[in-house]
């Protein structure tokens, strides 16, 4: 049996394989950025989830899509439509939890409101670190994987079938 030549297109079975493999590697990055949080926390107002407010929508890569969709589909949810509110689509009806709050993607997970409370050394060579590795892991199935805003691909409702750079 032949090695394949880098250039070569994957099967879908590879593919699927090959998310897979992200996809549960993406979860060890997530776990460990709450790790490096874990000092700091919130009061848990949601106003970091009001999307129309502060114009910061998470960013997530393939693979923080795909565990989250993992999530949905172990709760026998589909993917929530938009708010009219203009917040998250994964918060709850009344606006105040996080749905999907254990896998949550890493913008979640690190604290950008200026209610964080915890030592004043943020762990931002943490942070690099995870996304380093998760712009890796994504690039290592698809090299035209990128992130989308959370909002695209609520919108999307699905990640494309065979590689993030497929639109």
């Amino acid at each position: 049996m032949s090695a394949k030549l880098p250039d070569e297109e994957r099967t879908d079975a590879e593919m699927k394989v090959a998310w897979l493999r992200a996809t549960t590697e993406t979860r060890a990055v997530l776990r460990q950025a709450s790790a490096a949080w874990a000092k700091h926390s919130c009061p848990g107002t949601a106003e970091c989830c009001q999307l129309a407010v502060t114009k910061r929508p998470p960013w997530l890569w393939p693979s923080e899509w795909k565990v989250m969709e993992a999530r949905l589909k172990r709760d026998g949810r589909g993917v929530p439509p938009a708010r009219g509110d203009g917040a998250c689509p994964f918060l709850d009806s009344e606006g105040k939890r996080c749905t999907v709050y254990e896998d949550r993607p890493l913008g979640c997970r690190t604290y950008f409101c200026h209610r964080v409370v915890g030592p004043a050394k943020l762990p931002g060579g943490e942070t690099n670190a995870a996304l380093d590795r998760l712009r890796a892991l994504n690039v290592a199935v698809d090299d035209s994987a990128a992130p989308r805003s959370i909002l695209e691909w609520v919108e999307l409702g699905s990640s494309p079938p065979r590689g993030e750079g497929d639109r």
